[in-house]
């Protein structure tokens, strides 16, 4: 079954960096958008950036300027680069894509969701 698996969460002070990756596995015959949410405790999952197959990203607000996403088409695997981290970065960060198993046709399109990776930035 397709899975996608992050790591590269963990603790860091503010001001530092962080790279997260995440590798999507199984039977995949293509991959279209990519992209990181987050979540905080008490609040709603957030977009946090996203990557189409192309190359073509956008960022939600509050991280402009400071991550930056990438992916390796090859490897089925998409990065984000985490820099000036603040305190309000903290959360779980999960990896989500849209995968075409194969076999399926067009209908066959789905969105998968990894099991997040905890990033906390202290203060």
């Amino acid at each position: 079954q397709v899975q996608l698996v992050e790591s590269g969460g963990g603790l860091v002070q503010v001001g530092g960096s962080l790279r997260l990756s995440c590798t999507a596995s199984g039977p995949i015959a293509a991959i279209n958008n990519m992209a990181w949410y987050r979540q905080a405790p008490g609040k709603q999952r957030q977009l946090v950036a996203r990557i189409s197959h192309s190359g073509t990203t956008n960022y939600g607000d509050s991280v402009k300027g400071r991550f930056t996403i990438s992916r390796d088409n090859a490897n089925q695997m998409v990065y984000l680069q985490m820099n000036s981290l603040k305190p309000e970065d903290t959360a779980v960060y999960y990896c989500n894509a849209d995968i075409l198993p194969p076999n399926t046709g067009a209908a066959g399109w789905n969105n998968y969701w990894g099991q997040g990776t905890q990033v906390t930035v202290s203060s």
